[in-house]
Formats: C-alpha cells, sequence, structure tokens
C-alpha cells in the first residue's frame, strides 16, 4: 500500500536495518543508505512514491520510485532480514510498476550484491551497465522494458 509521510521514520528505521547486510559487502557502516536522513527521506518523498508492507502495524518493507520521462527508477527496495525469502521484494517491485505504469523501468545495485542481482534477473529485468564508484564499489544498472 502507499505509504504516508507519517511513515517515514519508521521506513527509515527498516532502511538501517535492512541495509546492515549491504555494509557488511563493504566493511562500511557509512554507505549512503545508512547515512539518510529523516530530512532527506522527507524531500524523497515529495519528488515520487513511497509504498509499504505491513504486517499487523509494522512496517516490514518499502520500496521507491520517481518517474522521470517515460521511465521509473526503482530505489530501496527493503525489507526486514527476518522476513527475507518470502516473497515480499518480489511483491513490492511488482506494487511500484504497477503505481508507476511508464514503458520502463530502472533500478540498480553493487555487483556484490548477489542476492538482490538474482531477483530482479528473475523478475524480467536485464542488466544494461556497469559503472565503477570506486575501487571497491561497482554499480550494476538493471532495466526492464514494457512493450
Amino acid at each position: 500500500m502507499r505509504a504516508d509521510k507519517a511513515d517515514l521514520p519508521k521506513i527509515l528505521e527498516l532502511q538501517y536495518t535492512a541495509y546492515q547486510s549491504e555494509a557488511e559487502l563493504f566493511s562500511d557502516k557509512k554507505i549512503p543508505p545508512l547515512m539518510q536522513t529523516l530530512s532527506d527521506i522527507e524531500a524523497e518523498f515529495c519528488a515520487g512514491i513511497f509504498l509499504k508492507a505491513v504486517t499487523g502495524d509494522e512496517i516490514v518493507g518499502s520500496v521507491r520510485g520517481r518517474v522521470d520521462g517515460g521511465t521509473t527508477y526503482v530505489g530501496k527496495l527493503i525489507v526486514h532480514p527476518k522476513r527475507q525469502g518470502r516473497g515480499l521484494g518480489t511483491k513490492l517491485l511488482a506494487a511500484i510498476e504497477r503505481h508507476s505504469p511508464t514503458a520502463r523501468y530502472e533500478l540498480f545495485t553493487s555487483t556484490r550484491s548477489l542476492r538482490n542481482i538474482n531477483l530482479y534477473e528473475r523478475l524480467g529485468y536485464k542488466k544494461f551497465r556497469e559503472r565503477q564508484v570506486t575501487d571497491e564499489l561497482t554499480f550494476v544498472y538493471f532495466e526492464k522494458l514494457w512493450e
């Protein structure tokens, strides 16, 4: 379901929890998702769409999208670590595609994030480029085209 502004503190807390595994891949707790502030996420909220997955009254997953031209840029697909591997990420990604019907979807992850890469490829996303950010970090970009 669509998140509202009151959900942002809980989504940010979930983001901090979910991205710990990414930080461990690089032995670096200063990756951008762990440095994001509430004011940062509020600005992002105003520029796009935030969806949330809820169990009871707990937010257990979230995804963001921003439309620019004919592309939806998907970001921060997060699922609580205790809920991963149960299809929630798949459902969130499908939901952002339904809520932002565009001809193209784009997202990225680190080349070290093999679970993310496998998920995106399984859901029809194709690699279209890589970009080296630092000696340790390379992003791989995926797209999905609708005809």
